[in-house]
């Protein structure tokens, strides 16, 4: 038996679609790997976020959230993790040369699954948007776990899909350019400057309350 029902499903569904057609750090990050890398690195990059999304929310439903919220210090300890982390991909991708376009075919999709969980994971602020976006849709009378998870899986796969298809168009667009060294060229600078710009967001953001 589903754990949701109908009149909050209905209720929840506008507002998650909402959430995932806004353009945000998780979909920036699928455009500069696809961008970089081609369209099969932008779906290792979502599938990637996709299961970061999920163990946040599996975090929050346990109730561990609640302790990143109240101690500052493991807030920034992660935070400023996840900043040092999207620095170092942002300088990587500045200084790299034009790629080939067999190696692109080639692209170490694990190793870009990888990264794109590990950003995820290092933003705190997904944690503790879920430990306040979710509740709103629990009923305290049922089991919240099971409440819990499936209204994370259903923000999780519209995600994967609204992503997919920026890291599918940005993939296209990649191969195009990849024939001229100049466009090459300002490609990696590009996804350079959208890793600069995900780290500096993350650094200046507000703690939650």
């Amino acid at each position: 038996m589903f754990p949701i029902d109908a009149v909050t499903l209905l209720a929840f569904l506008p507002a998650a679609l909402a959430l995932n057609l806004t353009p945000g750090a998780d979909m920036m990050f699928v455009l500069a790997q696809g961008l970089k890398g081609g369209a099969r690195a932008g779906m290792a990059a979502n599938l990637g976020i996709a299961l970061g999304c999920f163990v946040h929310v599996l975090i929050a439903g346990l109730g561990l959230a609640a302790l990143l919220k109240a101690h500052p210090m493991a807030f920034e300890v992660i935070r400023w993790g996840g900043v040092g982390y999207l620095l170092w991909l942002a300088v990587k991708s500045w200084n790299a040369g034009r790629p080939e376009i067999a190696s692109v075919a080639r692209a170490p999709a694990a190793r870009v699954f990888r990264e794109a969980l590990v950003v995820n994971l290092l933003n705190p602020k997904v944690a503790l948007f879920i430990l306040a976006f979710l509740p709103q849709f629990v009923t305290a009378s049922k089991p919240v776990l099971p409440q819990f998870l499936a209204l994370g899986l259903i923000i999780c796969a519209g995600g994967l899909v609204i992503n997919g298809a920026v890291g599918i168009f940005a993939g296209r667009l990649g191969r195009a350019l990849l024939g001229s060294d100049r466009l090459a060229r300002g490609m990696n600078r590009a996804t350079g400057g959208i890793f600069a710009a995900l780290a500096l967001r993350l650094a200046v953001m507000e703690r939650a309350a």
